[in-house]
């Protein structure tokens, strides 16, 4: 059976700012936490910086020419908060407007519907030198950077995204230390939880005062699969439901109006005390939602400490690292899991995807949803005719969008579907190693060729039928 979508289900891809667009220092923008983090010694592979990336700042009308190709229905990208706001606070800086406003206006006049990030982890630099998430006035000057950019952009954005995964922000960039602002305090990681919870719910008051109560407002979340390796342990469940309550449960309870779990601030409470929290602060946070943005790309496994040894710990995706996660030091370990995996390393499961929507489904209809990130990084070969016939990504591609069809027939309300990326980029720690891109991007010379797995996905979009994973037809593709 051909699984089919209707023609109502939005079609895109999806970007960040600091990971393709470049011009670091052009235009009036200011260094953002990314900035200072990639250009230290040691934190990113081979010293690699978004310095100049994919370049797009340059070369966005060439890249809204591609998306016209594909046949895009969506572009999903980030504002470089230091590019219009330098420093965080304080009036706009006209140039770095205007940069966005042009590919706005572009992307609409193209038919092409812009859906904006308005953080994507690039903090101002001046905001994490007075404490960054830790701090409870980041969220304020979130809330006045969000309200600007309404006032700029008006309603010409489709969907207004608030954060995209707080779980990156929180812990990675304020407990394991491996993203920016590269901190390593337990502590500023849960304080830093709440104030990325809080900012959401004052920037989307702050949006829909601005536009109106018909303003789409979104975030979006990085939930985790999460599975116990013996099913039959009662330890190993606990430990799922310590790690659900970290990973998933801290920010959706309190998003969507249940406050913070109980269980997991008994779990922390030798880490924090939660006295952050102020009196009126879960009623700010829990703001309606129009569309819950849900990325995935793998699952995670973990297991009880035995107590032998010391316990493995895991990245985001359930993966052996040195990631801590707050208040489970001791407790609980992850599994490496079967593969087959992706140039990442994380396994490819796409049985997941349908897992995660169906659970959202049960535990909180109501709430629609669109898959805002999914894709796959694998090592991709040039052809001698310059094709890139990246197979392995069609295939992820294919399986996982069947895997949300499937979850839309058994009932979630699923409306739409952005693949990470459009472009190769600059892929954080990981520099240029790892591309993730539907279009290849020639770091050497900026030059952009649409892979297999990009024609593959605009058929899909042309027809709203999953094409076969080895049905590839490179070239331009009609919409219809």
């Amino acid at each position: 059976m051909t699984r089919s979508f209707p023609a109502s289900f939005l079609w895109g891809s999806a970007t960040a700012a600091y990971q393709i667009e470049g011009a670091a220092a052009e235009g009036g923008r200011t260094p953002s936490i990314w900035d200072t983090y990639s250009h230290t010694p040691g934190k990113t592979l081979n010293g690699d910086t978004g310095d100049v990336a994919a370049d797009h700042y340059h070369r966005w009308p060439e890249d809204i020419a591609i998306m016209q190709q594909l046949g895009l229905q969506a572009y999903r990208f980030s504002i470089s908060w230091s590019r219009v706001q330098p420093g965080g606070r304080g009036p706009l800086n006209a140039e770095g407007v205007a940069f966005y406003r042009g590919l706005v206006e572009a992307l609409v006049a193209a038919g092409i519907r812009p859906v904006v990030t308005l953080y994507h982890w690039d903090l101002p630099q001046e905001l994490e030198d007075e404490g960054g998430w830790a701090n409870r006035e980041t969220a304020y000057a979130f809330a006045e950077y969000a309200r600007l950019m309404a006032r700029e952009l008006g309603d010409a954005i489709t969907v207004w995204t608030t954060l995209n995964e707080p779980w990156c922000s929180a812990y990675l960039g304020y407990a394991s230390g491996v993203h920016a602002p590269g901190r390593t305090e337990p502590a500023a990681a849960l304080a830093a939880v709440h104030h990325l919870n809080l900012a959401h719910g004052l920037a989307a008051t702050a949006i829909r005062e601005e536009l109106g109560e018909d303003a789409q407002l979104s975030i979006t979340l990085n939930l985790h699969v999460i599975r116990p390796d013996d099913p039959s342990s009662e330890a190993d469940q606990d430990a799922v439901r310590r790690i659900d309550g970290l990973a998933n449960r801290v920010f959706l309870d309190p998003l969507l109006g249940a406050g913070y779990p109980q269980d997991v601030l008994d779990d922390v409470a030798h880490v924090s005390d939660f006295s952050f929290v102020q009196d009126g602060d879960t009623a700010l946070i829990a703001q309606r939602l129009d569309v819950l943005g849900v990325n995935y790309y793998s699952t995670t496994r973990v297991r009880a400490f035995d107590g032998e040894g010391e316990p493995e710990q895991a990245d985001g995706h359930g993966n052996s690292s040195a990631t801590p996660w707050v208040g489970t030091e001791g407790k609980v370990e992850f599994v490496q899991q079967p593969g087959p995996y992706t140039a990442m390393g994380w396994n490819i499961d796409p049985q997941g995807m349908h897992d995660l929507l169906m659970r959202l489904h049960r535990e909180h209809p109501g709430v629609p949803m669109m898959i805002t990130e999914n894709g796959a990084a694998f090592h991709d070969v040039v052809s001698a005719d310059g094709a890139v016939r990246d197979r392995d990504r069609t295939q992820y591609l294919h399986d996982h969008i069947d895997a949300v069809g499937r979850a839309r027939e058994d009932g979630a309300d699923v409306r739409g579907y952005f693949v990470w990326s459009l472009l190769d980029n600059f892929e954080w720690g990981y520099g240029y190693d790892r591309r993730f891109g539907v279009v290849r991007v020639d770091y050497d010379t900026q030059q952009r060729v649409v892979k297999d797995s990009g024609w593959w996905y605009a058929q899909l979009i042309a027809t709203g039928s999953l094409p076969a994973h080895d049905a590839i037809a490179p070239g331009p593709v009609h919409p219809r």
